[in-house]
């Protein structure tokens, strides 16, 4: 009996996936693959990473022996240029014909080029496959500007790929009026506009390109207002059309719009054709992401082993991060009232916007919006999809529940139902995660990648399959280690004395010693933090600013509104009469509000960014320094006056408080920490309060820790009594040392002795009696960082290339934030407000 014979035409992610399908079910089939590109099947999801050092091999879905291991023929190179259906004969670009039983067209799509007047022209572009990658990276080199037409997915994806090859003047150009129109609602484009603006990026809406100028090469761009753009180089990204030529022309349906028309069983008008992926026209729509395009692989795979699955649809919700800035849509997200019931969270300040469509009768979630935090996005997706009821109060789901404990989202997480789709790309299941685990099969994220293919695809559900690897194995009474992320199999604390021990100095060559893939937004802050503490070094020097938090990009907080603050430090609270009027002067010459804060300085506020480098010039030649207000540190030391003038005081309590400030000033931490020193026991400088705090007693000083004030205020408890000044100072530099080494990230000292096993007893053995034998190398270590300190602003004022970033524009260095608005309020200025719907 003749083998049946199947011709896949198309060996994109799409093809190889149906192969692979079709292999784990059955080897009964002959398989021969056509590729009109001359590579193995690569991950398009993830293309932009090519700029970012990855290599055609590490983007590959599979190894060279793949193919031939699978009983697989593979053509590289061959396109496929005709076909006779009636005698059921597919023909090569070289003329050799082939026979099939069935034929799956995976032909893909290609990029939509519009016909625009002089699109022939030299340095115009698409982005759609390595070769283009590859064109766009040589021509880069010799343009100092590029634009990108197409503000969707594809547009932003290729706007991030031009700034990773070092063109900092570059221009979105989008036809409709806002970003992502498929995506997000206005609201939501304006604040992913001005997100975008921020990191220098020109955003051009409402803007129909007519000409593309210039000889030879490209000069620059015209539209229909006869308004022009200069440009050297143009990457086109304005949607995807399907690769349906080939069926349309052996008489295969194809849609008026295109696309190869296909049933619920994948199969065309002819019974042996059929069609999957982005060249498939079901019900009207073409699915333009990897995971429809995986779904009907696997049903087409089911069928032809005599299956019986059938494709009614795909939700197209997405997750994506870019150019660093996360943005999602789920559910229907474009419903609105009176159709259903909208609330809208809307924070400039911080660059978010979160949106959710209820139904009217509040009990279930229909869809939602969120730009620049998406971290809700996979608890939303799935409260959506499985119709959970909604809590009393559902705009807890995008704000947070008031006074929620840690475990609120792996709570909401396990009591989905075990139906509930995980991972869309591979369609795994809840069950089918916790079922791998359970049995013993799998013990962590790798683990169940591996055996269930959940997260291979774009992996947005790797968080949630965390959660849910955390949580099964706890249900089993297993240890689970606390490892930061998926790119690094170490505990924070791990990473920290394996940086340490191999004196790695950059996030770089942390990823490349010791973890893998590409970092997340996770894992980069955590080791930059990292990299701080240990080495204390001038944290803008290594020119990652995805590495970065947010604030330490430009040395300063940003304020409601998108202004920043100038926050110079006063140690011990102590500041003479000329540096007073320094600030005053400082502050009315760039219309700054003043706040004297109850850390015992004074704060301007309302500072525009490309300002920042002057003001501080300017701050700094007056003998100031960086108050660290941005960074997670100290921040600062407060006093009362103490025996120098109060005549309870017992000890110069400014004094001593300049001594510590000055000691521990720009020392990175996993949290910030506060410090304060009282002359008495009457405590007017509130040092029970604080992370360290220290009061004078007749025979020395009483040495307090891990205070917290803020939303849950707790008492700091007594270390040492009647300490002197040396000792003090001694048992503070190895319960710094001990935090640094050991807390988690973003945990303050109050949270970190909480979760100690054996509390303030055990805490006081190892820093009073030595317990762990480390006290010797902690003051060591502490002494080094107190050594290397330097100011980071007057090396930033100091440095061309660091001063260079501080600028709102990058073609126009000295133009401010125009969107950035004040008004008045008892003789100083305020931010506008903002509304919250």
């Amino acid at each position: 009996m003749r083998e049946i014979q199947i011709i896949v035409i198309g060996n994109g992610m799409v093809g190889y996936k149906f192969c692979e399908k079709l292999r784990s079910k059955s080897d009964k089939f002959n398989l021969i693959v056509f590729g009109e590109e001359p590579r193995r099947a690569y991950d398009r999801v993830h293309l932009s990473e090519y700029f970012n050092g990855k290599t055609a091999d590490d983007l590959s879905l599979s190894t060279t022996d793949w193919y031939k291991e699978h009983n697989i023929t593979l053509y590289l190179n061959r396109p496929i240029t005709s076909i006779s259906r009636e005698e059921k004969l597919v023909f090569d670009a070289e003329g050799h014909s082939y026979r099939f039983d069935y034929l799956v067209f995976a032909t893909g799509s290609a990029a939509f080029v519009p016909n625009i007047p002089g699109i022939e022209k030299e340095g115009v572009f698409v982005y759609r496959t390595i070769e283009d990658l590859d064109l766009i990276s040589e021509y880069a080199k010799r343009a100092t500007t590029a634009s990108v037409i197409g503000g969707g997915l594809l547009g932003l994806e290729a706007a991030k790929a031009i700034i990773d090859l070092g063109i900092e003047q570059t221009s979105i150009i989008e036809f409709a009026p806002r970003l992502m129109p498929r995506q997000i609602d206005a609201a939501g484009s304006d604040m992913l506009k001005a997100k975008l603006a921020e990191l220098g990026l020109q955003i051009y809406l409402n803007k129909n390109t007519t000409a593309i100028e210039g000889n030879t090469g490209i000069t620059g761009l015209k539209f229909s207002d006869d308004s022009n753009l200069s440009t050297d180089m143009l990457v086109i990204s304005a949607g995807i059309k399907p690769r349906d030529e080939l069926a349309k022309a052996c008489g295969i349906e194809v849609g008026p719009r295109g696309g190869i028309i296909v049933n619920e069983k994948m199969q065309t008008n002819d019974p042996a054709v059929f069609a999957i992926g982005e060249c498939a026209l079901y019900d009207g729509m073409i699915y333009g992401l990897i995971a429809p395009g995986y779904e009907m692989a696997e049903i087409l795979a089911s069928n032809l082993c005599e299956g019986n699955k059938e494709f009614h649809g795909f939700d197209m919700s997405t997750k994506l991060k870019l150019i660093g800035i996360d943005v999602a849509s789920f559910g229907d997200h474009f419903i609105d009232e009176p159709d259903c019931r909208t609330i809208i969270f809307e924070n400039k300040h911080k660059g978010t916007y979160k949106r959710i469509n209820i139904s009217n009768d509040g009990k279930y979630l229909l869809g939602g919006i969120l730009v620049g935090d998406a971290t809700a996005y996979n608890l939303l997706l799935q409260t959506a999809n499985n119709k959970i009821v909604l809590p009393a109060d559902p705009e807890e789901l995008i704000l947070g529940s008031r006074g929620a404990d840690q475990e609120s989202s792996s709570a909401g997480i396990t009591g989905l139902p075990d139906t509930a789709l995980i991972c869309s790309c591979e369609g795994v299941s809840k069950g089918d995660i916790c079922n791998s685990i359970g049995d013993g099969t799998c013990e962590n994220i790798d683990d169940v990648k591996t055996c269930t293919k959940a997260g291979t695809g774009c992996g947005g559900c790797i968080p949630m399959i965390k959660d849910l690897v955390n949580y099964t194995l706890k249900a089993q009474g297993k240890y689970i280690k606390n490892v930061i992320c998926e790119h690094f199999n170490y505990s924070r604390q791990e990473l920290y004395d394996l940086i340490h021990i191999h004196n790695l100095k950059s996030y770089d060559e942390v990823l490349d010693t010791l973890g893998k893939d590409d970092g997340c937004e996770v894992c980069k802050p955590l080791v930059s933090s990292l990299l701080a503490s240990l080495w204390n070094e001038m944290i803008l020097k290594k020119g990652n600013d995805a590495a970065q938090d947010s604030n330490d990009r430009f040395l300063a907080n940003i304020q409601k509104g998108g202004s920043y603050s100038v926050v110079p430090r006063v140690p011990g609270g102590e500041i003479t009469p000329e540096k007073l009027i320094v600030i005053g002067e400082v502050a009315k010459k760039y219309n700054l509000y003043t706040k004297i804060t109850g850390g015992q300085r004074i704060d301007m506020f309302g500072a525009h960014l490309n300002d920042l480098p002057i003001i501080w010039e300017e701050l700094i030649a007056a003998g100031f320094e960086s108050g660290h207000a941005y960074g997670k540190g100290l921040r600062t030391v407060k006093s009362c006056v103490g025996s120098t003038w109060c005549r309870f005081g017992l000890h110069d309590s400014v004094s001593f408080a300049i001594k510590i400030e000055e000691r521990y000033r720009g020392i990175r931490a996993p949290h910030k920490f506060k410090s304060a020193v009282s002359g008495c026991i009457r405590e007017c400088a509130e040092a029970q309060s604080k992370d360290f705090g220290i009061i004078a007693t007749e025979k020395g000083w009483n040495l307090y820790v891990c205070g917290n004030g803020g939303s849950k205020p707790q008492h700091a408890l007594l270390l040492a009594m009647d300490l002197d000044s040396a000792t003090c100072i001694k048992y503070i530099d190895r319960f710094l040392m001990f935090y640094i080494r050991t807390a988690d990230p973003l945990t303050r000292t109050a949270t970190w002795l909480n979760k100690m096993e054996g509390g303030i007893d055990y805490l006081r053995n190892v820093i009073i009696n030595d317990s762990l034998g480390m006290a010797g190398q902690w003051e060591m270590e502490l002494e080094s960082l107190v050594k290397s300190y330097k100011c980071e602003w007057k090396e930033a004022v100091e440095n061309p290339a660091i001063r260079k970033r501080f600028s709102h524009f990058v073609n126009a260095p000295e133009e401010k934030d125009p969107t950035i608005e004040f008004v008045d309020m008892r003789g100083q200025k305020r931010t506008a407000e903002w509304k919250s719907v």
